[in-house]
C-alpha cells in the first residue's frame, strides 16, 4: 500500500501535515471519530476485486482499457490507493476541523498533482484517431463500480448519512477531474495537430503551384501532411474579396487543398472528372464566381492556374457568363483571348471586307454572319435565332457574299470568321476591322463588285 510521507519519514496518512500541538490536538479528534477512518482497510482489501471487476466491465466496449489495467497492474493499484487515501482524508476534513486548528492542508487531489499525466492520455486519445467520449466513458465505467466498493465499506463502516454524501461527491468530483484533464488534453493535441497539418498542406501547395515540383518531392511532401496523391487534379479560383468563396471554400472536403496566397484564393480538388464529382462542384460553388480549372497531371497545375486566372478575366469582362465556369467548357476562348493584339489583329483581317459599311450595318451583318456560321448556312435557323424574316436573313447574306465574294465559301475563310465573331460582332469596341477613308472604302467595294 502507498501512502504519504512525513517529514520524518514515517508512513502516515496525514504525512502531509507538520508535527505540531495544534496536529496532536487535530489528530486527537478524529480519534474519536473512528468509523470514516475505519472504512480505509477495508477499501484497500477489496482494492484488487475492484479493479478485476472494472477490467471485466472494459472487456467488451473498451478492450484496450481493459488490456492496459491487465499491463500496468502495479502502477494502476498505486494510483488507485492513492485515490482512496485522498478520498478518506478529503471527506475528514471536509467539515473544516482542520482550519479550526489553524491548520492549512492541500486542496488539489491525485488529478490536481499529476494532470499532466491525465492531458497526455487525452493526448495519446487524439494521435491515436479516438474519439474522446470513449475515454470519457470508460472513466464513468470505472466511477460506477468505485462508487459501489466504497458506498459498501461505508455501510460496513456505518458511517452517518452526510459523510455517504460526501463520499459520492469525493468519487464524482475525482471523475470530473480526471475526464476534465484528459479533455483538455484531447483537445489542445487536436488544435495543435490541425495547425501543423495545415502548415503542410500549404507547403505542398506552394510545392504544387510552383515550376520546381516533382514527383517524388511532391510525394514527400503529400505524406507529411497527409494528403493522397491523385492522379490529376484542377484548381478552383474565386475572387479574394469574395465573402461568400471564403465560406464556400471551409465547406470543401479534407481531400481538397486550400489555395490562400494574397493575390490568389481557391482550392486544389482530386480527381475532378470523378463521377459526380463536377456536378458537386457546381452546387456547392453556385454564386460564388468561381472558375474550375481542367483536370492536369499534378506537374501541370502551373499551367492550369494560368488558364484559370485567364477565365477569370474572361468573366469579369462579361465574355463568359457561366454562374461556375468550367474552363474545359472554353479552350477555344482561352485560345482566341489568351493574346488580345493576335485576336485584333485576327479581327481586322478576316472582317476587312465589312469595312464599307456604316457601324450599324456591320452588328447587323457580321451578327447573321456569325449565326449563319454556327448554323452551318440554315437560313430558317438563322432566322429563328435572331428573330427576323427569313427573307431579311437571305438579303443580308447577299451583302455577305458580295463583300467577301468567293472567300465565304473557302473553309479557312469561314474558320477564321468563325474565330473572329464567336465572342463579339463587328460593332463591338473588341472588334475593330481596318478603318479606311470614304473614297478607299467605295473604291475596295466597287472593285468586289465587278469582281
Amino acid at each position: 500500500m502507498r501512502s504519504f510521507e512525513s517529514v520524518d519519514g514515517e508512513d502516515q496518512p496525514f504525512g502531509w501535515l507538520t508535527r505540531s500541538p495544534q496536529l496532536d490536538a487535530y489528530l486527537d479528534r478524529i480519534g474519536r471519530e473512528p468509523r470514516l477512518h475505519a472504512m480505509l482497510p477495508l477499501l484497500l482489501e477489496r482494492l484488487p476485486d475492484m479493479l478485476d471487476e472494472v477490467r471485466v466491465m472494459l472487456t467488451t466496449g473498451w478492450p484496450d482499457y481493459a488490456e492496459f489495467l491487465a499491463e500496468e497492474q502495479a502502477e494502476v493499484t498505486g494510483a488507485a490507493e492513492a485515490f482512496m487515501l485522498w478520498l478518506i482524508d478529503t471527506v475528514e476534513h471536509a467539515d473544516g476541523s482542520a482550519a479550526e486548528f489553524g491548520l492549512a492542508r492541500p486542496r488539489q487531489g491525485p488529478v490536481g498533482n499529476q494532470l499532466e499525466l491525465f492531458q497526455e492520455i487525452g493526448r495519446v486519445q487524439w494521435r491515436e484517431g479516438r474519439e474522446v467520449s470513449t475515454l470519457l466513458s470508460a472513466y464513468q465505467v470505472g466511477a460506477r463500480v468505485a462508487w459501489r466498493y466504497v458506498s459498501g465499506a461505508a455501510l460496513q463502516a456505518e458511517v452517518a448519512p452526510d459523510t455517504l454524501a460526501a463520499l459520492a461527491e469525493g468519487v464524482f468530483a475525482f471523475v470530473d477531474q480526471l475526464s476534465s484533464a484528459s479533455a483538455h488534453g484531447y483537445v489542445m493535441e487536436q488544435s495543435q495537430s490541425v495547425a501543423e497539418r495545415e502548415l503542410l498542406r500549404d507547403e505542398l501547395v506552394e510545392l504544387l503551384l510552383s515550376d520546381r515540383s516533382n514527383s517524388e518531392a511532391v510525394r514527400a511532401a503529400a505524406a507529411r501532411a497527409g494528403w493522397t496523391v491523385p492522379r490529376e487534379a484542377a484548381v478552383i479560383l474565386l475572387s479574394v474579396n469574395n465573402s461568400m468563396g471564403h465560406e464556400v471554400l471551409n465547406r470543401l472536403d479534407s481531400s481538397c487543398l486550400l489555395i490562400r496566397r494574397r493575390t490568389l484564393l481557391g482550392a486544389i480538388a482530386p480527381d475532378p472528372v470523378r463521377p459526380g464529382r463536377r456536378q458537386r462542384l457546381k452546387t456547392l460553388l453556385a454564386g460564388t464566381a468561381a472558375v474550375v480549372g481542367h483536370p492536369v497531371p499534378l506537374e501541370q497545375l502551373p499551367v492550369s492556374v494560368q488558364f484559370a486566372e485567364l477565365t477569370a478575366r474572361l468573366r469579369a469582362s462579361g465574355i463568359l457568363t457561366d454562374d461556375v465556369v468550367f474552363v474545359e467548357d472554353h479552350l477555344d476562348a482561352l485560345i482566341v483571348h489568351r493574346d488580345a493584339k493576335l485576336l485584333d489583329a485576327l479581327r481586322e483581317q478576316a472582317l476587312a471586307p465589312l469595312a464599307a459599311f456604316t457601324a450599324t450595318q456591320r452588328e447587323r451583318l457580321s451578327e447573321t454572319l456569325g449565326a449563319w456560321l454556327r448554323h452551318m448556312g440554315d437560313r430558317q435557323a438563322v432566322a429563328a435565332e435572331l428573330h427576323i424574316h427569313p427573307q431579311t436573313v437571305r438579303y443580308r447574306m447577299t451583302q455577305l457574299h458580295d463583300a467577301f465574294g468567293p472567300a465565304l465559301d473557302d473553309p479557312a475563310t469561314r474558320t477564321r470568321l468563325t474565330l473572329a465573331l464567336a465572342w463579339g460582332t463587328a460593332a463591338d469596341p473588341n472588334c475593330k476591322p481596318r478603318v479606311e477613308s470614304d473614297d478607299a472604302a467605295r473604291l475596295h467595294h466597287r472593285r468586289r463588285r465587278v469582281s
